[in-house]
């Protein structure tokens, strides 16, 4: 009776779930996402946008990381309807990014070297010099986790592992930080041409993550076309679309036939129209050289989409 209750692949519990070189980065990213989130829960303290924005971060990648170990740990991923690989490959690298992010705004915002005044004090200040430095190492046990479980040129891999996939994230992150600004006042229903631009940012924002949640779904297959192929002709359109996007929105934004060169003297810090538009000018050029880079490795690596 008791060999009848072992699974056929072993045992019920894969201990090098949390053992292995991934497993040992995942286990980090607990303990250092539980380390940070506590230390400024307790009495480093937040506020506004900009804590509200790393708190969640913390908590968000806290909660998948623990999910993730969960399901390695019980096998339970093995009843999941997604391809697994490519699932935790994708958050790996938003983790990665979220958790950068926040380690470069929270240190910015809030850690300083001296004593704030009373009743906040010199505990507060040690409580968030420490949960910066803490946030620091969770982005260093997150980019451990995407280097480790990066496809390697010649290796046949989940899509998401690959250069490409990895890509695809940072993308979309890059089209996020595109909206912020987009919709803080950049003022881009002047012209049609700028409207334009965020036809651009809006299509190929959702394509990428169409590509991704076909492949972390394991639904590539119902393309009825090779995969690889759809995603290289979609990147290549990509590619053209952002080209246009890049040399548009300059000109109907910093042209002076058409707008300000330079940021206004009389601009608000904070709410001015030309930082948004100078903010979606940089990362623009910062997608479109992500997209010609995507499109340079997506034709060196081969990958199974449902891995």
């Amino acid at each position: 009776m008791g060999s009848t209750m072992e699974p056929p692949g072993g045992g019920y519990l894969h201990l090098g779930a949390v053992t292995s070189p991934v497993g040992t980065a995942r286990v980090l990213q607990l303990a250092f996402g539980c380390t940070t989130f506590s230390l400024v829960a307790h009495r480093g303290g937040f506020a506004g946008v900009q804590g509200t924005f790393c708190v969640a971060a913390w908590g968000f990648c806290f909660a998948l990381s623990a999910l993730v170990v969960a399901c390695e740990f019980t096998r339970l991923h093995s009843c999941l309807r997604l391809s697994w690989g490519n699932c935790t490959a994708a958050f790996a690298m938003l983790a990665t990014l979220l958790s950068a992010t926040a380690a470069v705004i929270y240190p910015l915002y809030f850690a300083r070297l001296e004593c704030p005044p009373e009743p906040v004090g010199c505990v507060a200040r040690d409580f968030r010099l420490a949960a910066s430095v803490f946030a620091g190492l969770l982005f260093l046990a997150y980019a451990a986790e995407v280097a480790l479980t990066r496809a390697r040129p010649g290796q046949v891999a989940n899509y998401m592992a690959t250069v490409s996939g990895l890509l695809k994230i940072v993308q979309a992150f890059v089209a996020c930080i595109i909206f912020g600004a987009l919709v803080h006042d950049s003022s881009y229903g002047r012209y049609v041409a700028t409207q334009w631009c965020v036809a651009v940012y809006s299509l190929c924002f959702l394509a990428t993550v169409a590509v991704v949640a076909l492949s972390v779904m394991g639904h590539t297959g119902a393309l009825g076309c090779p995969f690889d192929r759809v995603v290289v002709v979609y990147t290549f359109l990509a590619v053209l679309l952002y080209l246009s996007a890049a040399v548009i929105w300059p000109v109907f934004c910093f042209d002076p036939k058409y707008g300000e060169p330079g940021r206004p003297p009389n601009c608000p810090k904070g709410s001015c129209p030309w930082d948004s538009q100078l903010v979606v000018a940089t990362f623009t050029y910062v997608n479109l050289l992500l997209y010609v880079a995507d499109l340079a490795y997506s034709q060196r690596i081969r990958f199974v989409p449902t891995l």
